[in-house]
């Protein structure tokens, strides 16, 4: 079935609706609903509004809470931590991203833990917060509270998730904030997702079965127990690997948040920690200099002659702005599977779909 195009304004006010109705005041469905709209926008699905079903239902079986603030449990000169209270990450997320900025402007830098929170999404939504503020930034992320989907290098099955980080730099004056915001996996798991849903395969080497051996079928990852799971693999073999455990300790252990460890419950759907370090560049070195010297290398970089000449060298950030570009003129599409989902989700929230369809599409 071909795709669904709508407009973002309109996707925006179906979304925010559909939040409401499922309990959540104007203030929280527009920042998740400004979150999810705008990670579809800059190309990454994976993140966007088809995670809304999965809120959902969450929602429904207590497993994230609305309407929640971050409480901080360790406030300490540059040193913060604080739990999201399993509420809507997009918001908790936000709230300690603001104050580690802030925290940084005091002192130079601040080094921010994130525990207990639902799903947070997209996580270069806050180095752009971090960019915008003239700060450099690194995120190491953990997922935990539900089955793992990620296998070790040279693992035949599953034991962690899909572990992002990022890493950013903010805006000169010849280039924009540089949002460097990866998983660890090869795939993220909402890309899995969407290629299911579309009903088309994944790319070769990004799966594995239960037997440990390489899959395109991306239904491997959506069984129900007893029967065994596949799961994603790392990228760059040990060296992605090794990246996702450390976001492991570093984005849970080191700030007193859940590891995949199995000794843990993973009875809460959806737990993302995070450990967030902000700089003040300015402490550091000249920042005329440093501006001069990011737009120095990234011009020598993309002066590299194309192996294709119509796909040029890009640096980090540019494929998600040549993204919104489009899909702010065009539309966003959105896949029929989803969008059933999503109608199905404001079915259950209370909306309705006829009612979430008629401000949406």
């Amino acid at each position: 079935m071909k795709d669904i195009v709508v407009k973002h304004e309109r996707l925006r006010a179906g979304v925010g609706a559909l939040l409401q109705a499922s309990g959540s005041d104007e203030r929280e469905a527009r920042i998740v609903t400004d979150h999810l709209v705008e990670a579809n926008l800059k190309g990454h699905d994976s993140h966007g509004v088809g995670m809304i079903p999965l809120y959902v239902r969450h929602i429904k079986e207590g497993k994230l809470r609305l309407n929640q603030h971050l409480r901080l449990v360790r406030d300490d000169g540059p040193f913060l931590v604080g739990d999201g209270q399993m509420g809507h990450g997009q918001v908790v997320a936000m709230e300690l991203t603001d104050r580690a900025i802030a925290r940084a402007k005091q002192q130079g830098v601040a080094v921010a833990g994130l525990i207990m929170s639902h799903h947070i999404g997209r996580v270069g939504t806050y180095g752009e917060r971090c960019a915008e503020a003239g700060m450099v930034s690194l995120h190491f992320v953990n997922v935990g509270g539900h089955r793992a989907l990620v296998a070790p290098f040279r693992g035949s099955d599953a034991r962690f998730n899909t572990n992002p980080i990022c890493l950013t730099l903010p805006a000169t004056g010849a280039n924009p904030p540089t949002i460097l915001d990866f998983a660890t996996s090869k795939i993220a798991l909402g890309k899995v997702r969407v290629a299911k849903n579309k009903g088309e395969q994944v790319a070769a080497g990004t799966l594995i079965d239960s037997r440990g051996k390489p899959t395109t079928d991306p239904n491997v990852m959506f069984v129900e127990p007893p029967t065994p799971a596949g799961a994603v693999v790392t990228f760059g073999e040990h060296k992605g690997y090794g990246l996702a455990l450390f976001a492991e300790i570093f984005g849970a252990a080191l700030v007193g948040g859940l590891t995949i460890a199995p000794h843990h419950p993973r009875v809460h759907g959806v737990v993302n920690n995070m450990l967030e370090i902000v700089i003040d560049p300015a402490r550091l070195t000249d920042m005329k200099q440093l501006k001069s010297e990011i737009d120095a290398v990234f011009a020598y970089f993309k002066a590299s002659p194309p192996a294709d000449p119509s796909a040029p060298v890009l640096v980090p950030g540019d494929p998600e702005r040549l993204s919104r570009g489009a899909r702010l003129a065009n539309g966003i599409p959105i896949d029929a599977t989803t969008w059933g989902e999503l109608k199905a989700a404001a079915n259950m929230a209370g909306l309705g779909a006829a009612k979430f369809e008629a401000l949406a599409k």
